[in-house]
């Protein structure tokens, strides 16, 4: 059972960050946007962090934050919060910037044929930093728990 635990930490905190991203976004918006469940992109706090750092730091609270599968997991992690705040970051105002000259074409009854890119893909840093200490609460939590 304790092996099965490096999967159900990560899934059972993905699924504790977007309840509460859908709880944030439902009370700034005053709106139920069901799909927010779902949609993982974009958002606070970050998903992706969240789902990366809780196996981290579950790794390196059982096996050691010394040992060299600590090592690999935490380099992804970082790639994956830098890829969130970066790359997805910059790509979500190109997403902005196309959605808007499609607008503008549309509204000049040209019609492109293109459906509206989505646009909630990258995160603030404030956003990571909170999905990167969700992850390790969750994962304490598991390793209180269950080791």
């Amino acid at each position: 059972m304790k092996s099965y635990l490096y999967l159900i930490c990560p899934f059972t905190t993905l699924i504790i960050c977007q309840i509460i991203k859908f709880t944030i976004e439902t009370i700034q918006t005053k709106k139920c946007n069901w799909s927010r469940l779902f949609n993982g992109s974009g958002g606070m706090p970050s998903s992706h962090t969240t789902f990366s750092s809780s196996i981290t730091m579950l790794i390196g609270y059982t096996l050691g934050f010394d040992s060299p599968i600590f090592a690999i997991s935490l380099i992804f992690m970082l790639i994956i919060a830098y890829d969130a705040m970066g790359l997805r970051l910059e790509s979500e105002k190109q997403a902005q910037a196309i959605n808007m000259m499609f607008e503008k074409f549309e509204r000049g009854k040209w019609k492109t044929g293109y459906k509206k890119l989505k646009e909630e893909l990258g995160h603030q840093p404030l956003e990571v930093l909170m999905g990167l200490l969700l992850g390790t609460f969750s994962a304490f939590v598991f390793f209180l728990l269950f080791f």
